[in-house]
């Protein structure tokens, strides 16, 4: 099978379209055919090697793992033996966490893994862009800032994959949601359902005199310290990016009755728990309450060309890599 590989970190010039073999379920696993999978954030570092933590999960010194990617959707192609929840051409989605492994044309997966049936009202590519934004932002919204209806939540980065999924899901939970992102995509996230839009190119929102309960940086370009004048005086800080700052200002603050900072790793989460959320995930967009936002669609060959398009720091959405010509 094809499937994007690298050796060693770098830029994604190291990356290369390589041949694997074709894995072969154990009796509890699915083998699904990866229609779609996303390019995330978390695949760049991987490749990368930067920041230093990520290399705990991937490799210190050089890749262990060679096939990055999570997030995907795609089709069952073979089930184990004792597997009976799915069976072979269910259309699926989920994410493979610390494995990596959906930049390829087959991965197997536990039948009780981060995985459930695909929204029906979109295409693959839709799916896993959906998958990649709302299964970060979720258990982050709702585990680890508690939003309730009525407060006010400010996002930072709400253009891009994790940013429109948490604007949409933060007012899905009943709060007044501001979104943070740069001139062209205010139209956007206002569309989502921002009752509030600030260009920071234009603005400071960390000097703008208003306050949040929660500000969720979706992106890692703020601090703790920054945002502090603008938190509630029992308002939590919510970063996804791990860095050593961050880690301390966690454990500082764990115990404070006024303001938190707060680091959730969602992708090392229990796989039952992604999976109940998948099926949450799938029940918004039939819903209508939840739409997936990509910026492109890549053919697999280009898979360089969608990790420039991530490094940049400036895509809408997500970065999708198709990994075949059907899209339902």
């Amino acid at each position: 099978m094809k499937a994007i590989t690298y050796r060693q970190y770098g830029s994604p010039e190291v990356l290369f379209l390589g041949s694997r073999a074709q894995p072969i379920p154990k009796a509890n696993e699915v083998l699904i055919r990866v229609r779609a999978a996303a390019v995330s954030q978390v695949d760049s570092q991987a490749r990368r090697g930067r920041p230093f933590a990520i290399r705990l999960a991937v490799g210190l010194v050089a890749p262990r793992i060679q096939v990055l990617g999570t997030e995907f959707a795609g089709e069952v192609e073979q089930v184990g033996q004792t597997v009976t929840g799915y069976k072979p051409g269910d259309l699926v989605y989920g994410g493979t966490g610390d494995r990596f492994g959906a930049h390829a044309e087959y991965i197997c997966l536990p039948e009780d893994g981060a995985l459930a049936r695909k929204p029906a009202t979109v295409d693959f590519a839709e799916a896993a862009a959906i998958c990649e934004g709302a299964l970060t932002a979720l258990p982050f919204l709702r585990d680890e800032a508690h939003l309730q209806p009525g407060q006010r939540v400010l996002i930072n980065g709400a253009s891009g994959s994790v940013g429109t999924a948490a604007v949409q899901l933060a007012k899905h939970l009943g709060a007044d949601v501001t979104g943070v992102c740069s001139t062209g995509k205010l139209e956007l996230v206002r569309s989502l359902g921002a009752n509030q839009v600030i260009d920071y190119t234009q603005e400071d929102f960390t000097t703008a005199g208003q306050t949040y309960d929660v500000v969720f940086d979706a992106v890692g370009k703020s601090s703790f310290v920054q945002c502090r004048p603008v938190l509630n005086p029992t308002g939590v800080y919510l970063s996804t990016v791990l860095a050593l700052p961050i880690l301390w200002q966690t454990l500082f603050s764990a115990r404070s009755r006024g303001q938190r900072a707060k680091l959730a790793l969602t992708g090392l989460r229990p796989e039952r728990d992604k999976a109940q959320d998948l099926v949450l995930i799938r029940e918004l967009v039939e819903a209508g309450k939840l739409q997936p936002v990509i910026d492109r669609r890549f053919p697999l060959e280009q898979f360089a060309a969608a990790h420039r398009l991530v490094d940049s720091g400036h895509k809408t959405g997500s970065a999708i890599l198709n990994l075949a010509a059907s899209t339902y």
